[in-house]
């Protein structure tokens, strides 16, 4: 057209095809050759478009698309995309819609020109020229776009061809995602939709009212009247015989099955009277369909997720539980891996149920995948309870030496964090803390320590006991546990010395001279950190109060704090100084040196760098001093034990 038959030789000449084009590029040996072949059919097919050459349009598009998915700039031959759409013939438009759809989106002007074409197309006489039109707008119609189209699609999801009624619903949900004030205008078309007994307006059709709850939640009310038909279709799906065309694995379009639970699951959600409806065909969904294959399996998975979500009846949940324990002894680990998931989700819907699935549940915990292992472990915190406590942190305990490094520390607080909300009695609550800390080695976190301390502090009952535990922990093994422990031993020998001279309540009795000689062990270990010194100088001369007519333990007390008065860190030499001196006053001694009171778990402390929170009028909040001074009536305090000091003295 335009051209004289010379030219048109040329102009075919000079044009490759697209085949042609992809051979061309896969003999490049280098990326420059590549750049070298691709610019100069570039230049071929810039000189095809100036032409208007109609006749190779289509072709030189293609072989555009192509460039184009290489990473080169393709922008300049948008506008053939619009003209091949534009054309009458099937080809053209395939060419030009797989372009527009490819080399635009919604946020390009340009494609407002396309909007007449787009509407013609819907309704031309070829449905897949009809097809092509709606698939552009499903993938790339703006808002404008889809807002003036709707009209038109509203009426082709009422279209007697089955092909064109799917497109039509893709179409819908493209429109109300961009317009769901539109909503509205859909809601009275699912009865027909779910009238139809083509599978694919079926799935297309549930999808779109899927979207339309998740658009507008309150069309769910208006949608629960479509509850029996959805029931009735997924009844005809479970016991219909073999269908060739539908038939995956021996299912029945699982596909369609799968997004029919989806919908169900929204709309029995709160509702009692739509879930018994759906009652009677969950569990022959549950029942009958195949386990032994991963179409089935996705099926019965979404039938649980269904069952859990909605009103359903205590046996029906049971049954929906056992099928994920049936998930937990299968052989492919994806599928362990969604039951533990599940279980995690839905233990809450019916703890009893998944207790019967605990010792499956802990034999996760061996397995080699440690994504397993993980969720196995989130599910086990769960279901610990007063009845199966001991049993479960035994099975944990077990698992300790196992995990990996990274995780130990949070197995060990979740441990203990199960032992402080279910332990039977406070002795075995301080057996099985210390046992944790005892062998979790570095893994022990202040805020452990702390709860335990807190725990002893507030229990005179166990002190003694404590105290004798975690003097037998420290002398097995004080080099490799936490130093963390140690100090907590060493705070509880220096606090409670005295009422471990007597044999506590199963436990052996420790005299002054162990006591003495473990703390001085842990003085001189060189695995000790300056803390751990600290605590322990601190432990010594507190022992000296518990033991008040004990002349060689006072001795040795004095013996063992002397040499740090000239240690190089400040503290321990400030506290040796400072307590040596305090031996020379001792009518005040005993009272300076009594039992800590009650002490509160130690909190994490808050950040002094954090940013601050804005006061209402918007100027952030002046930050907390890093260090505080001591306040005058604390000091007031002090002097008062110290038998009234000079008050003149600055405090």
């Amino acid at each position: 057209e335009g051209l004289s038959s010379p030219q048109r030789r040329v102009a075919d000449a000079m044009s490759i095809r697209l085949r042609e084009l992809i051979r061309n590029v896969r003999a490049c040996k280098t990326q420059a050759d590549e750049r070298a072949c691709i610019h100069k059919e570039c230049a071929a097919i810039r000189t095809a478009f100036k032409e208007e050459s109609n006749e190779l349009r289509h072709r030189n598009v293609a072989k555009l698309l192509f460039i184009h998915m290489l990473g080169y700039p393709t922008h300049w031959g948008q506008m053939e995309c619009l003209k091949l759409v534009a054309g009458t013939k099937f080809p053209e438009k395939r060419v030009g819609y797989l372009g527009l759809m490819i080399l635009l989106d919604e946020r390009q002007e340009v494609l407002m020109l396309v909007e007449n074409s787009l509407k013609m197309d819907l309704h031309n006489a070829n449905q897949y020229i009809s097809g092509l039109a709606m698939c552009s707008l499903a993938n790339i119609a703006s808002v404008e776009i889809c807002r003036d189209l709707s009209p038109e699609i509203e009426t082709l999801i009422g279209n007697s061809n089955p092909y064109i009624r799917k497109k039509a619903c893709v179409c819908a949900i493209r429109i109300l995602k961009k317009n769901p004030e539109l909503v509205e205008n859909y809601v009275d078309k699912c009865a027909s939709i779910l009238a139809d007994r083509n599978h694919g307006v079926l799935l297309t059709g549930i999808k779109l009212m899927f979207e339309m709850t998740q658009i507008d939640p309150t069309t769910i009310d208006e949608l629960r009247k479509q509850v029996p038909t959805l029931v009735r279709v997924l009844k005809n799906l479970v016991l219909s015989g073999y269908a060739p065309e539908h038939d995956i694995n021996g299912i029945t379009d699982p596909f369609l099955q799968v997004a029919l639970l989806k919908l169900l699951r929204i709309l029995g959600r709160g509702s009692a009277e739509c879930s018994d409806m759906m009652n009677d065909i969950l569990a022959q969904v549950a029942t009958n369909t195949e386990s032994s294959k991963n179409v089935g399996n996705s099926i019965l998975y979404e039938c649980v997720l269904t069952i859990v979500a909605i009103e359903a009846e205590s046996g029906l949940r049971v049954l929906a539980i056992n099928i994920l324990g049936r998930f937990l002894g299968n052989r492919d680990n994806n599928i362990r891996y969604v039951a533990l998931n599940t279980l995690v989700k839905v233990v809450d819907s019916d703890v009893s149920a998944v207790q019967r699935h605990r010792q499956t549940i802990v034999d996760c915990l061996k397995d080699a995948d440690v994504s397993l292992r993980r969720r196995a472990l989130e599910l086990i915190y769960v279901l610990v309870n007063e009845s199966n406590v001991e049993a479960l942190v035994g099975e944990l305990l077990a698992f300790l030496p196992l995990i990996e490094s990274e995780f130990k520390e949070d197995l060990v607080t979740n441990i203990c964090s199960v032992v402080e909300n279910f332990a039977p009695n406070k002795q075995w609550r301080v057996d099985t803390i210390i046992k944790t800390l005892t062998m979790s080695g570095a893994y022990v976190s202040d805020e452990l320590a702390s709860s335990l301390v807190s725990l002893i502090s507030k229990s005179p009952e166990i002190q003694g006991y404590t105290t004798a535990k975690l003097y037998q922990a420290l002398k097995s093994d004080l080099h490799s546990v936490a130093q963390t422990l140690v100090q907590v031993g060493v705070w509880c020998l220096g606090e409670y010395a005295d009422k471990v001279t007597d044999a506590p309540m199963g436990a052996e009795a420790v005299t002054s001279a162990q006591a003495l000689e473990l703390l001085e062990k842990a003085l001189r270990s060189v695995s000790s950190s300056v803390v751990t010194k600290e605590y322990v100088i601190t432990a010594l001369v507190k022992i000296s109060a518990r033991y008040q007519g004990n002349v060689a333990a006072q001795s040795k007390v004095r013996e063992l704090i002397a040499p740090f008065r000239n240690s190089i860190a400040l503290e321990l030499q400030q506290r040796a100084v400072e307590y040596s001196a305090l031996f020379q006053w001792d009518s005040i001694r005993v009272g300076v040196l009594e039992r800590m009171p009650e002490m509160e778990k130690k909190t994490k402390p808050i950040d002094p760098f954090a940013k601050q929170a804005p006061q209402s009028n918007g100027t952030p909040r002046a930050a907390a001093p890093l260090a505080a001074v001591a306040k005058p009536a604390e000091a007031d305090l002090l002097a008062d034990i110290l038998g009234g000091m000079d008050r003149g003295c600055a405090p």
